[in-house]
């Protein structure tokens, strides 16, 4: 199906609705029924409740949320889908629907600060284990994997050096012993890569990023099979209540419909400002996927359609006070955490560092994350040159 007739047409049965070119946003709690035995069907399956009887309890599904599924799953390339209020619930569901007291997980080495969390504080509490590797090769996977291995965990790209797994090698490998995996594909959407073609059974986005586009609403998205999906919805998914609310999935509706314009104007313009920051003298390095100096460009090239707005560099200075008055000496890009909005942030790695505990040896302190919004690149140079002639 084409992105065009999912973005604009797909789920919306607009004769339903008074032939509004807009999906209204059904906010109700409740469905009322005129038939027991559509009650009783409703009872039997609220996962398909609306195809059999009707909608039953917006904690589950409702005509709004449903028709963003819709568009996220084909999106996806997937058989189903559910929307989470964020990112993090969703990631949470994936692997709690899929593990068990005794199993063991393999991970990417420093992954999202709540699936640490999880790994390291929740986890341990039901006898559940985990390794963190360097997953950029398959031989480490292979090499963690153990007997009570059930569940692997990607992210492809990461969000600060952009590390990639294989991710064929990694899903067939995980399919030959019966591993379940999941990927946080936010970096990419699935319009720049398509992990459930891939081989991974759950591809993972946080719709607050590309897909809302705006920095006001949050959303998680959890794609796969329809098995694997109706297994999280009856247990993670309705226990938990952490399913999105129909205005929140309303904003998502409308944010997907300037996605492919957004992410081709935001690839342009971090184009420019890579090329840019690569040539300024006060700039040391430049991480960014499809720069040719990235170590896995050629695997990036192959497994991504294109790069967003999401870059790393690091400035020729060994103090912490020079990075921090960069960031500060900033008149339009803003200091904040997330990325996929209209606007344009950077955040220094420092930032999340005692101050007693920075060194400059290592790399990774001196590192700033920059996401390029929807501004010109002149106007976003021009802010990062008047913020660079500060460093010394």
């Amino acid at each position: 199906m084409e992105i065009s007739q999912i973005i604009n047409e797909l789920g919306e049965e607009r004769e339903n609705y008074f032939n509004a070119v807009a999906p209204p946003i059904i906010q109700t709690s409740n469905f009322a029924f005129k038939k027991v035995a559509d009650l009783h069907k409703a009872f039997e399956d609220e996962s398909d409740c609306y195809r059999t009887g009707g909608y039953l309890y917006s904690r589950g599904l409702n005509p709004t949320v449903d028709i963003l599924r819709k568009k996220l799953a084909a999106l996806d390339g997937a058989e189903d889908c559910l929307v989470f209020n964020n990112g993090a619930a969703a990631i949470f569901a994936g692997i709690f629907a899929n593990i068990k007291t005794g199993d063991h997980i393999v991970s990417v080495k420093a992954p999202y600060t709540w699936v640490q969390r999880m790994f390291d504080v929740i986890l341990p509490r039901f006898g559940v284990t985990v390794t963190y590797i360097d997953g950029t090769k398959i031989e480490n996977w292979e090499k963690a994997t153990q007997p009570n291995t059930t569940f692997y965990y990607l992210e492809s790209p990461n969000s600060w050096d952009f590390a990639l797994q294989p991710i064929r090698e990694v899903a067939a490998l995980a399919r030959s012993k019966g591993v379940t995996t999941l990927i946080d594909n936010s970096y990419c959407t699935p319009l720049y890569q398509k992990p459930i073609d891939m081989g991974i059974d759950l591809a993972m986005q946080t719709a607050t990023k590309y897909i809302g586009g705006h920095s006001d609403t949050l959303g998680g998205v959890l794609s796969g099979s329809h098995a694997m999906i109706k297994k999280i919805f009856d247990s993670e998914y309705l226990n938990i209540g952490s399913g999105i609310q129909p205005f929140n999935a309303w904003l998502l509706i409308r944010g997907l419909r300037t996605l492919p314009a957004r992410l081709e104007r935001i690839v342009k313009t971090t184009r420019e400002v890579v090329a840019w920051m690569k040539r300024h003298q006060k700039v040391e390095s430049v991480i960014f996927p499809f720069d040719e100096s990235f170590p896995q460009y050629q695997l990036a090239r192959e497994q991504m359609k294109e790069a967003g707005g999401l870059f790393t560099f690091s400035l020729r200075t060994n103090k912490m006070g020079s990075i921090v008055k960069f960031c500060e000496s900033l008149q339009h890009i803003m200091m904040a955490v997330s990325w996929g909005g209209h606007e344009s942030l950077v955040i220094p790695k420092c930032a999340g560092i005692n101050p007693n505990n920075f060194d400059p040896a290592n790399h990774e302190h001196r590192y700033i994350r920059m996401y390029v919004g929807l501004e010109d690149a002149s106007y976003l140079i021009a802010d990062l040159e008047q913020a660079l002639a500060g460093v010394d």
